[in-house]
């Protein structure tokens, strides 16, 4: 019986510990996000030139096939 007795009184203790934990946080202003991250997803990206997209995409190809050469040359 005394074991449900110290149970309780540290659940209780524990609970305080939480609750004054979570009346900090609030008056510190944790929980004031002004630019909420679940909303931030709905935002558009800014949108991307197709021919920009385009030419780095080949930039990053020529560059692969120079890499690869090279790596050809110096293996043979």
């Amino acid at each position: 019986m005394s074991v449900v007795f110290i149970l309780v009184f540290a659940a209780i203790i524990m609970a305080s510990a939480f609750l004054i934990a979570f009346i900090w946080s609030v008056k510190n202003g944790q929980y004031e996000d002004t630019y909420t991250p679940s909303v931030r997803m709905l935002f558009d990206d800014p949108p991307v030139k197709e021919a920009e997209s385009r030419s780095d995409q080949s930039q990053l190809a020529e560059k692969g096939l120079k890499k690869v050469k090279k790596e050809r040359e110096n293996g043979d």
